[in-house]
């Protein structure tokens, strides 16, 4: 028998003190309701929770990003509406204008009220808006379109023409688009080719400023002046350049991760955009011409709340989208980092039934050196 080491006594102390760690880590996880505390519990399983946080708290913000755009186009679609029913106002008026059991003087009435919708039309275009953000003025309609002021030099012959268009409508045999999405002069340079209804092949070189356009054999005639064939090639010097303008659509962020996002266009839906700020109808013939254009109006403002609406409808889907991902992901996340109440409620039991074994083991062992006493007696 020894006295200096009660080896019963460290062993008894060493699985009580295992016992009390269990017990203390059984109750914060029941407590907290977590799995994993800290990341000594679990570090891969914390690395793919924290990860999963992050994706679960995006899908909620951009839901309700989702949601704050749906109330931004249900704004602009309620002002086209109310814009809808001055047209029509306009279109009934103009209709009534053009029959004749009015008089001149009827007609001059008639065109007081007109006058009048058509400012209301510009009021509202001008001061719909959502958070500070004007809807209808032609600020958000998405990228300009791209502004020239060019100059061409020829050996023989020169032309000098200066271009500013916010739309145009080629009707022509041969047509061609170029797109250039730099909003930079660079040396980089754009190539077209195209071909004429004889089957005569013409190239536009475009680029920066002092970059050249080659022109082939090819047919040109421009604002009804006579066409001029022109047989060998040509090369002129460009003295300017083409800049593409910003894009002014609304961008809304309806994903947890970079480039998920969706544009918004809104068109200008002033009076002049929708050409009638100028509108007459005091006269029956100006009445007459004046039915179409305000129809050509009515089509267009039908347009564009159509297209809110086909974005409306895509964000509710995106919403509802965005509700099940988050959804799943958080049961996922659950079964990673959440504690199994009933289970761990069973390893505390045990534990701490092992505890309070362990204490009364321990008095016990601190009982045995005291025999060595009956042997010095």
């Amino acid at each position: 028998m020894r006295i200096n080491h009660n080896i019963a006594a460290l062993n008894t102390h060493r699985q009580l003190s295992g016992n009390n760690s269990a017990v203390g880590k059984s109750l914060e996880k029941l407590s907290s309701g977590l799995r994993i505390n800290r990341a000594g519990d679990d570090a891969a399983g914390l690395a793919i929770s924290e990860k999963m946080r992050g994706q679960i708290r995006g899908l909620d913000q951009a839901q309700r990003n989702a949601q704050d755009g749906i109330s931004l186009i249900q704004t602009a679609e309620g002002a086209l509406n109310e814009t809808h029913s001055i047209l029509q106002r306009m279109r009934e008026l103009a209709v009534q204008s053009s029959n004749d059991t009015n008089t001149d003087a009827d007609r001059k009435e008639l065109q007081k009220e007109v006058d009048q919708l058509v400012k209301e039309l510009d009021r509202i275009a001008n001061t719909t808006e959502f958070n500070t953000q004007k809807l209808l003025n032609g600020n958000l309609s998405g990228t300009n379109n791209a502004a020239q002021v060019a100059k061409f030099d020829e050996v023989s012959n020169s032309a000098v023409f200066t271009g500013i268009t916010n739309a145009g409508t080629i009707t022509n045999d041969l047509s061609y688009n170029i797109r250039i999405g730099s909003a930079n002069t660079s040396a980089t340079t754009f190539t077209v080719t195209f071909t004429d209804h004889q089957g005569n092949a013409s190239s536009l070189q475009i680029g920066a400023a002092g970059g050249t356009v080659t022109i082939g054999q090819a047919s040109v005639t421009i604002g009804g002046l006579s066409t001029a064939n022109i047989g060998d090639e040509a090369t002129f010097t460009q003295r300017a350049a083409i800049v593409d303008n910003t894009d002014t659509s609304l961008t809304f962020q309806i994903g947890a991760n970079s480039s998920q996002t969706m544009n918004v266009s809104i068109e200008d839906m002033g009076a002049a955009a929708l050409n009638v700020n100028g509108i007459k109808i005091d006269t029956k013939g100006a009445a007459e011409a004046s039915i179409s254009a305000i129809q050509k109006a009515l089509d267009d403002v039908s347009s564009q709340r159509s297209k809110l609406g086909a974005f409306q409808n895509r964000l509710e889907h995106s919403i509802n989208n965005l509700g099940a991902s988050s959804e799943n992901l958080t049961a996922a996340e659950s079964r990673i980092r959440d504690v199994d109440m009933a289970k761990e409620m069973m390893d505390f039991t045990k534990n701490n039934i092992l505890t309070q074994a362990a204490q009364a083991m321990l008095a016990q062992a601190n009982q045995t050196p005291q025999g060595v006493l009956q042997l010095l007696r």
